[in-house]
């Protein structure tokens, strides 16, 4: 392995995710930022958000619920 051409590797980098919660890696940075984690991902949480754009979300129920009447 040759040397001096291998990023530093921290053993405490810190991670921070937007909901607030953080805690410690081993990164090649020393500070990570994250959208989602084990706490507030809905894998782990066994929540479910749905994020309707434009009602996209009620016209397909709407038309589900016609078809099943028809």
């Amino acid at each position: 392995m040759k040397t001096a051409i291998h990023p530093v590797y921290h053993v405490d980098a810190e991670v921070r995710c937007l909901c607030g919660n953080t805690f410690t890696t081993g990164s090649t940075l020393t500070e990570l930022k994250t959208e989602v984690c084990s706490v507030c991902h809905p894998f782990f949480t066994g929540t479910q958000r749905i994020v309707d754009t434009g009602g996209q979300v009620e016209r397909f129920r709407r038309r589900a619920e016609q078809a099943k009447k028809a």
